[in-house]
């Protein structure tokens, strides 16, 4: 069960980022291990406990330790994330639901980062066909969130003949709803939980809808 993070979850971020090295993670190992990991892993499971009975969606919870390959001069990672998603190759190029921790607090919501050029063009196909579909979507889940889809643009958008489908069609990557939550009493306690939850519900037609553009 989720108890909450804690003030001490964002003093080890804070750690991090200022001793990034070996030593000062082992000596600090159990209190990432208490109040960062563990609380993570059971916001996952929570988080994950709607999306049991939809088929090809995973959850991902990610690592401290940076991926040695990259050769980036840190160690470790100054964040930690979860992800729901379908079990893709890359997460980047499809939609997820998401959090993540880091010293500054915490970000979650929708994301469709680096969406492969040709499942824009798919999806711009899709909206043409069916623009109504797609617009009550966009309407939808911005009134329930109080917040807009935003995205980056191309410099020279794609053309239309629909202008109520233009703004789209200059959507590039990044596709995103994101809320921020500073640290203090929106991040400490339990009831983080059922405050992702309802966003994550608020989002999920449009989750499902990007779902639908496969390459």
């Amino acid at each position: 069960m989720f108890t909450g993070f804690t003030p001490e979850t964002i003093d080890f971020l804070w750690g991090i980022r200022m001793n990034n090295n070996r030593d000062w993670f082992q000596a600090n190992k159990k209190q990432y291990v208490d109040t960062l990991y563990e609380p993570m892993k059971a916001l996952g499971k929570e988080l994950f406990q709607p999306f049991l009975d939809r088929p090809g969606n995973i959850l991902k919870v990610s690592r401290i330790y940076r991926d040695a390959r990259l050769h980036h001069p840190d160690p470790y990672k100054e964040s930690l994330w979860i992800c729901i998603r379908q079990d893709v190759e890359w997460w980047a190029e499809n939609p997820c639901l998401f959090l993540e921790i880091n010293p500054e607090g915490i970000d979650y919501g929708f994301s469709i980062w680096r969406p492969k050029t040709a499942t824009m063009e798919q999806f711009r196909r899709y909206i043409t066909a069916k623009p109504d579909e797609f617009l009550d979507m966009i309407r939808s889940v911005e009134e329930a969130t109080g917040m807009p889809v935003t995205a980056d643009l191309y410099k020279r958008p794609k053309p239309t003949d629909n202008p109520d489908l233009a703004p789209y069609f200059a959507w590039k990557g990044n596709i995103s709803v994101i809320r921020h939550e500073d640290p203090g009493d929106a991040v400490f306690g339990p009831q983080l939980a059922e405050k992702v939850a309802q966003f994550f519900e608020q989002l999920l037609p449009l989750y499902d809808y990007f779902n639908r553009f496969k390459v």
